[in-house]
């Protein structure tokens, strides 16, 4: 398999799942602040039509597009790596709604923010509609270790990604002392220190 990944950007939340998970796969790295030309040649665009990573290539020539899938995939390949609960149970449900939150409510919020033409206005308002969604993950996370509970899943390995943007906008995250202890945890996962050691 092939990651098509940029440090920092959401696909590190697959890379440290698949590190994680002790898959064999080559991790590419695509330059998006540049022509988002591949080593082999061809353009991100290429091999996913939407033109973000991360994209998975599987042995057999498929990709596979979008976080909350990937992530998915990546767990279903090694499930004794215990990244997400099995297929058909609650708590496979419930890890998806946690996808879900984390890609429409935070990874979007954030992201929002990278546009430089954002007008104020609407810079204002999506901070404030951050810190409603930050109450909701700090008490979400009283007496968890993680997002599902004790276990370490790939919910942890995105959510820990795309809060890692916050200092960029300046949005503090102190008022939030269960994210923030929450965060000091994910990071000592040996996955998530060994990527993003490798990053930089």
């Amino acid at each position: 398999m092939k990651l098509y990944t940029a440090p920092g950007s959401c696909s590190s939340a697959a890379h440290i799942c698949l590190v994680r998970a002790e898959l064999d796969f080559e991790a590419i790295k695509v330059d998006l602040r540049g022509d988002r030309s591949l080593p082999d040649g061809r353009h991100l665009n290429d091999i996913n039509p939407k033109g973000y990573v991360p994209v998975l290539e599987l042995d057999d020539g498929q990709f596979l597009t979008e976080n909350v899938a990937i992530l998915q995939y990546i767990a279903d390949l090694k499930p004794e790596s215990a990244l997400a609960p099995a297929n058909g149970t609650l708590d496979r449900v419930r890890l998806q709604e946690w996808l879900g939150f984390i890609n429409s409510e935070i990874h979007k919020g954030f992201g929002a923010l990278f546009n430089p033409d954002l007008p104020e206005v609407a810079k204002d308002m999506t901070i404030e509609r951050l810190k409603g969604r930050m109450d909701y993950l700090e008490n979400s996370l009283a007496g968890r270790n993680y997002l599902m509970g004790a276990q370490f899943t790939v919910v942890d390995a995105y959510l820990f990604i795309v809060l890692g943007w916050a200092p960029m906008f300046n949005f503090d995250l102190s008022p939030y002392p269960n994210v923030t202890a929450y965060l000091d945890r994910v990071a000592q996962v040996d996955a998530v220190k060994r990527v993003t050691a490798g990053q930089g």
